[in-house]
């Protein structure tokens, strides 16, 4: 089976295909899913958010451009979603990331070696957490998504420069997070 372009999919969706609308989500989802878990913290939560995601992109796909990667037009619309959701909640999200480890260890590593690069990862992932949402987005997307800056300030709707310097600051507080618990020079 020849699988379809982006392109062919969204235009498929304009004129009705449920096949092409299961093809995207199937495409997505999981990613979109990932990318939101990593900024609320909180799989139900993030569940919601990601049918709402989906939902808002399928009932305004005649906005979007297909000269475009949808990826990153998918993303903006999860990122929009998340912060509108994380504005109506007062008190501070979990610290914990319901997505596991983002590390899997060389086998070919000591277990010592192993096991500790496991707890780093923890560690990385739980200080991230902890993150303001506004640090814990641009890190997510640069560093979980690999997003270039041009791709961030998009889907963020911010200036490059800003991107940068949200960057620098969310890696500055990690740095001197780290370094309170022991961890570099």
């Amino acid at each position: 089976m020849e699988s379809r372009s982006d392109r062919e999919l969204v235009l498929a969706c304009l004129v009705g295909s449920a096949a092409a609308y299961a093809d995207l989500l199937g495409l997505y989802q999981v990613r979109i899913f990932s990318f939101l878990l990593r900024l609320v913290g909180d799989r139900t939560d993030a569940e919601d958010l990601c049918q709402e995601t989906f939902l808002k992109a399928f009932n305004n796909l005649d906005a979007y451009d297909v000269e475009r990667p949808l990826v990153s037009w998918l993303l903006g619309i999860a990122h929009n979603t998340a912060v509108d959701f994380l504005r109506s909640r007062k008190p501070a999200l979990s610290l914990e990331d319901e997505a596991g480890p983002l590390y899997l260890p060389d086998p070919g590593q000591s277990v010592e070696r192993a096991v500790q690069a496991v707890l780093d990862q923890e560690t990385m992932a739980r200080l991230t957490a902890e993150l303001p949402p506004l640090y814990r987005e641009v890190l997510v997307l640069r560093h979980g998504e690999g997003m270039d800056y041009s791709a961030l300030a998009e889907v963020l709707q911010i200036p490059e420069g800003t991107v940068k310097v949200r960057l620098f600051r969310a890696r500055d507080l990690l740095r001197r997070k780290l370094a309170a618990l022991g961890y570099g020079a």
